[in-house]
């Protein structure tokens, strides 16, 4: 009875965060057209590029390194992959079954950190619209709207990379600065020279990672799906991994701490130091050695 309500008591606890963070989006304020702010330096900042696609949205502009390019959606995949002009390139691409898919904008806010582009639905109340702002603020409520949003990125080598979404897959391959991706319904790929967090409820987490050298604690959750990580053979981490139905496995020594369980092994890989959280449900865990 205990071991149910606490399997029960975590993915309740997952859910509610992955649907408080995800289903806010973003801002009350439109970005500036032109001109260089915060780091960042549009190009383009129309909302239609001409000559495309009526239901499609292009944007560009560059920013410094460190700043985040940060993509909120609800329905729809997110794929991110290394930029060869230097610059951010965000093109999303809109379609529905009966809803009409013009009524869905793709707003830009740019702030201190960088830029955030957000789909945003129309709302059924104006006292309470549905808002793009960075991170975890914002509204975002689709009203039985059916449109499916779905953001191809660009992102230059240094440049920081945030994957939002509720219904899709989020995928950001070959990066060059650190990573975070959520989804609810999906799963998540990510590969970059530096670190990734990623959390998602049905679908399972792939992450390569080329650094090891996080300060605060690094933390990949689901509930229906497995998650395989990889790190560069130089990892030292304080490790804490559960599952209900399925295997832990590790390339790394470890000398586990604490009673031993086929389902939740805590214990230190190299020095240790570091914090690494791995939580799933139904499926494995897998820590790997970059080869």
């Amino acid at each position: 009875m205990n071991r149910h309500i606490v399997i029960k008591g975590f993915v309740a606890a997952l859910l509610f965060a992955a649907v408080v963070q995800l289903a806010g989006a973003c801002s009350s304020r439109a970005a500036s057209a032109a001109g260089t702010r915060a780091g960042v330096q549009t190009t383009d900042a129309g909302a239609q590029a001409a000559g495309a696609p009526q239901n499609d949205f292009r944007w560009r502009g560059r920013l410094a390194a460190g700043r985040v390019v940060e993509i909120k959606g609800v329905n729809g995949g997110i794929e991110a992959a290394p930029s060869s002009s230097g610059e951010v390139e965000v093109v999303a691409e809109k379609s529905a079954r009966r809803s009409d898919p013009a009524a869905v904008r793709v707003e830009v806010v740019e702030h201190a950190e960088g830029v955030t582009i957000c789909a945003v639905y129309p709302s059924r109340k104006s006292s309470q619209p549905n808002i793009c702002a960075p991170g975890g603020q914002g509204r975002m409520n689709v009203q039985d709207n059916d449109t499916q949003v779905s953001f191809k990125v660009r992102v230059p080598a240094g440049v920081r990379f945030t994957g939002r979404t509720v219904n899709g897959d989020v995928e950001a391959e070959g990066l060059g600065a650190d990573v975070e991706a959520t989804t609810v319904n999906g799963s998540v790929k990510v590969s970059t020279t530096r670190l990734a967090r990623a959390r998602t409820v049905n679908g399972s987490i792939n992450a390569a990672m080329g650094s090891a050298d996080w300060s605060d604690e690094l933390e990949f959750q689901t509930v229906n799906g497995g998650i395989e990580l990889s790190f560069p053979a130089s990892l030292s981490a304080e490790l804490d991994v559960e599952t209900v139905n399925g295997d832990i496995e590790s390339d790394f020594p470890m000398t586990v701490t604490g009673r031993f369980s086929k389902r939740h092994v805590t214990g230190t890989i190299g020095g240790g130091g570091r914090e690494l959280s791995l939580k799933t449900v139904n499926g494995s865990v897998q820590i790997r050695r970059a080869s």
